[in-house]
């Protein structure tokens, strides 16, 4: 029979090691590199690494890039970068652990596109931007996107992967149906006698996009509701391209990421403009961010034996998440050619985008505006399922709920009502 004091204890450099292991493994090593060449002077990155976010139990950390490439001036594509994460983060309910924090992203995503549009547009200023918007935590990577930049992922082991949607109305046949059916019209520009010329458009004010964060000369159904992706890479890493349609015009996935294999993210994005410019010349604003995540150094302590190798079909695939939380495979060892999908939504409805079915709904404040998260007194809410089927089964307390600018703002985007801020004819 052993005695209390027979007990080992673990000394505390032992301690120490396995969780600096730990750490390694748990957080990558990001480096990143951007390159550039302007012919609007149109084009704008955010780049930030180590931003940090306080939990109830310490400090954490995560990393921020934007590629915002603006058109009929830069004063949407300069606001979106100046104050699009704050509204992002804004969203987010407080006291979340890092697992809820993650799972809170694509919806506070959503909640900021919008809440950055509407506020912009409050400035009466006509012009637009795309976004495509990155939060790296982790292994986790979260993206959102509006518009036509485009952001790829290849993985260590060689699998490539779409984190953005295109929402150019020429390859997008279901955004050219919702525009219709919001009552704007999509055509190609008609120079007389019936011949029309170039990629199909929306009019009135002639985008060739269907979403977008400002553009309020063109009417409410070009929508700031961005899709959103969220994957969790393996331990092994990958490499992340977000690039402007300057860069997409000119190169498939496959040829940027195979020209820069190899180089440093900067020298890596320099040459992917390099390659564009060579293909087709300096027709647009053509920029491009390099984003390297990164295991790093191995730990001493030893590795737990990592998993059978997937081969066949489901190299190079999405595995889906699996029902459990995404903590019980936090410390697993996933083999480098799988990343898993976990989350993925591209409905330009508020109501499906900010639902309750949304997983952790129980968190968000029952009062308090959806978008612009400004307190709501009891029965001045606007349900997010107003004027939906679901609105005869409503009852008082069933939320999300909306102010009522930000309903007005819902209202018009799904085509049921004009706005008062944007313009109908001015752009035509």
């Amino acid at each position: 029979m052993s005695s209390r004091g027979d007990h080992q204890t673990v000394p505390l450099s032992v301690l120490l090691k396995r969780e600096l292991a730990n750490e390694k493994i748990e957080k990558p090593e990001i480096v990143h590199g951007q390159a550039s060449q302007s012919k609007k002077g149109e084009d704008f990155t955010f780049l930030k690494t180590e931003c940090e976010r306080a939990m109830g139990d310490g400090v954490t950390t995560f990393s921020v890039f934007g590629l915002f490439d603006g058109h009929n001036g830069s004063a949407a594509a300069i606001y979106t970068k100046e104050n699009l994460l704050n509204n992002v983060l804004t969203a987010i309910p407080a006291d979340l652990n890092r697992d809820e924090w993650v799972a809170a992203l694509p919806r506070a995503l959503v909640a900021g596109f919008v809440k950055t549009d509407k506020d912009f547009q409050e400035k009466a200023k006509t012009s637009g931007t795309t976004v495509t918007f990155v939060i790296i935590d982790r292994w986790v990577i979260t993206v959102a996107s509006v518009g036509d930049s485009r952001c790829i992922l290849e993985s260590a082991e060689g699998g490539i992967y779409y984190l953005s949607a295109d929402h150019r109305l020429e390859c997008n046949e279901e955004e050219r149906e919702r525009i219709t059916a919001s009552g704007g019209e999509v055509g190609r520009l008609n120079t007389g006698g019936g011949n029309e010329i170039g990629p199909l458009r929306c009019w009135p004010g002639g985008l060739c996009l269907s979403r977008s964060i400002g553009d309020m000369d063109v009417g409410e159904y070009i929508v700031p509701v961005p899709y959103v992706k969220q994957v969790k890479l393996s331990t092994a890493g990958g490499r992340m391209i977000i690039s402007s349609d300057g860069v997409w015009d000119a190169l498939s996935a496959e040829a940027a990421i195979d020209c820069c294999r190899g180089m440093p993210p900067d020298a890596a994005a320099a040459q992917i403009v390099k390659e564009a410019l060579q293909a087709k010349g300096l027709r647009d604003d053509t920029t491009c961010i390099v984003v390297d995540i990164l295991p790093q150094e191995k730990p001493a302590a030893p590795l737990p034996p990592p998993k059978k190798p997937v081969k066949g079909m489901l190299k190079a695939m999405f595995r889906k998440k699996p029902s459990e939380s995404s903590s019980n495979v936090d410390h697993e060892y996933m083999e480098p050619d799988i990343v898993e999908e976990l989350f993925e939504e591209g409905s330009a409805m508020l109501s499906e985008r900010l639902d309750t079915k949304y997983p952790l709904c129980n968190m968000f404040k029952l009062f308090m505006c959806a978008v612009c998260q400004l307190e709501i007194k009891p029965g001045e809410g606007i349900s997010i399922h107003a004027g939906t089927s679901r609105s005869v089964k409503l009852r008082p307390w069933d939320g999300p709920f909306l102010c009522s600018s930000c309903q007005e703002k819902k209202e018009a985007m799904e085509g049921r009502r004009l706005s008062g801020n944007r313009h109908s004819s001015d752009s035509d």
